[in-house]
């Protein structure tokens, strides 16, 4: 029999999120009725409809399909240029970002783009990640043998360098006293909803650059940013092109949640070294990955995210925020009504709230699937430091969100 990867079995039993699944089937295989009214505001997916330039454009991309000359077969790995020329005015060199279209790559999901740009890497490097952190983060680098077991008790993975953060530092943790090789920042962050200020992130930037240390930068959730204060790109910062690779994403801004569509940006000058302690381009490294494991994202998709940066799409997007924020205004609100230390919800969609005293996160996700049939998150799930919190998403239909701020008033 082959031999397998035993890094997988320094993993947890069950991601977080299938987790939760799990349980959810659980309770409404059991409770039937309950089931009927259940709210889900646990998993972060969008719930309105993708946006009519969208659908528009992909239709027209279909059609197009369907004639030989127009037909689309297979595309360029790194993506259609029409798209990536889209990404580079409309997402950065209108911001006065000095980012090319070919310095951009367009896949399907950030998802996997924070879990393959692993590939580029080599063994043996010091990887800080922030606590709480999204999952994959963390589990990626232990299927990839970046890390030792796991802690019984706090379930923290030897070899990483966990940030803590809380609200004394604002969600935002101060650079590592030591050298670190590798530092995953995400801003709007998941699953706190905190934000880092030009100032903190110039403070990243500088350490990385003077540590020579990679920043690896999510950005997923941009678009959600109110405060016009607050950098939208880790590439606003001064040196960041030498220092950092940002991940984006269609799927909460423009709804591709099922549609899948997401880029990453790695600027020409990054580079890392190999053992002898030669410059290598991890541009280059990372587009020699990309095409050798992936064909690249369908035409009529990347024909759809286009379409996200006409006049029609920008608007029609901003309507999709507003529903979004709107919905994280009124939890918060329900939350603090509530006697609830809330944090979050002003520039990202989702909500922090501490859990009541002597409750752990996984209490509280039943008390809230049982007492009120609302799906969060529990905290827990994100890290040691996301214990004695949950997250709320406020991704869902007005109506679901007035009835669960409703539901959470008459918890006890």
């Amino acid at each position: 029999m082959p031999l397998i990867n035993e890094n997988f079995l320094k993993l947890k039993t069950g991601y977080l999120f299938p987790e939760i699944a799990r349980r959810v089937k659980a309770f409404t295989e059991s409770n039937p009725d309950a089931a009927k009214r259940l709210i889900r505001c646990g998993i972060g997916d969008v719930t309105e409809p993708l946006p009519e330039a969208v659908r528009y454009a992909m239709h027209e991309a279909v059609d197009e399909m369907g004639v030989r000359d127009s037909f689309h077969g297979y595309g360029p790995e790194q993506g259609y240029e029409f798209l990536r020329k889209a990404i580079a005015t409309n997402d950065f060199q209108s911001r006065g970002i000095n980012i090319e279209a070919d310095e951009i790559f367009i896949s399907d999901g950030s998802k996997c783009d924070t879990g393959n740009i692993l590939d580029i890497f080599g063994k043996g490097n010091k990887i800080a990640i922030t606590d709480p952190v999204y999952p994959v983060y963390v589990d990626t680098n232990v299927m990839a043998g970046n890390t030792r077991d796991a802690d019984e008790k706090t379930g923290a993975f030897g070899g990483l360098v966990y940030m803590k953060c809380s609200p004394r530092n604002g969600f935002v943790p101060p650079v590592p006293k030591k050298k670190v090789d590798l530092v995953y920042l995400c801003y709007p962050n998941n699953p706190t909803g905190a934000v880092a200020t030009r100032e903190q992130l110039t403070v990243w930037v500088n350490y990385a650059r003077e540590h020579g240390s990679v920043l690896l930068f999510d950005a997923a959730y941009e678009a959600y940013i109110q405060d016009p204060a607050i950098p939208h790109s880790i590439f606003e910062i001064e040196g960041a092109r030498d220092c950092a690779i940002e991940f984006r994403s269609f799927s909460k801004n423009g709804g591709f949640t099922g549609v899948r569509c997401a880029f990453v940006v790695i600027p020409k000058t990054l580079m890392g070294t190999t053992k002898a302690g030669a410059k290598q381009s991890l541009h280059a490294l990372w587009s020699r990955r990309h095409s050798t494991k992936f064909n690249g994202a369908s035409y009529i998709v990347q024909r759809g995210a286009e379409a996200l940066y006409t006049d029609e799409g920008k608007s029609q997007v901003r309507a999709l925020i507003e529903h979004y924020m709107g919905n994280a205004t009124l939890l918060v609100k329900a939350c603090k009504k509530a006697k609830l230390k809330v944090y979050g919800g002003a520039n990202a969609p989702y909500v922090w709230v501490r859990c009541p005293e002597g409750v752990t996160s996984w209490q509280m996700f039943d008390k809230m699937l049982n007492e009120a049939n609302v799906v969060i998150t529990p905290g827990a799930g994100f890290g040691s430091a996301g214990e004695g919190w949950f997250r709320i998403s406020a991704f869902n239909s007005r109506a679901n969100v007035e009835e669960v701020c409703r539901r959470i008033a008459e918890i006890k």
